[in-house]
């Protein structure tokens, strides 16, 4: 059990991350691309490399989303002449929140379970 928890919790950062870039998902009204996020932490529960590669890119790529969004918010305050500053550190943090759980897969207990090299 002590186990099981101590996997989760490192996990954790992975499973809020797709949580997050589901609900800006949401918020476009895109809900293909929200059931996707909120189906791929389910991989997790399959012990093969293949599933921690999966989840590693697709938090790349929502660190990359986070970053298209924070550009093109940012630029629309800033054009609109309102408060630009607190939005781009809110999603500069869960860009980089995405693009750090990327190496939760390189702690040893991750690599043994999903048998990365």
């Amino acid at each position: 059990m002590r186990k099981h928890l101590g996997t989760f919790l490192r996990l954790l950062p992975v499973i809020v991350s797709m949580l997050l870039i589901g609900a800006h998902f949401l918020r476009s009204g895109n809900l293909f691309l929200v059931a996707l996020c909120l189906v791929l932490p389910l991989v997790l529960l399959v012990r093969h490399p293949l599933a921690a590669r999966l989840l590693q890119l697709a938090l790349l790529l929502a660190a990359v989303e986070w970053m298209r969004a924070a550009f093109v918010f940012v630029a629309a305050r800033a054009a609109a002449g309102l408060p630009w500053v607190r939005l781009a550190c809110i999603l500069g943090a869960v860009a980089g929140l995405s693009a750090a759980a990327v190496f939760v897969f390189y702690c040893r207990a991750l690599k043994e379970r999903y048998r990365l090299g």
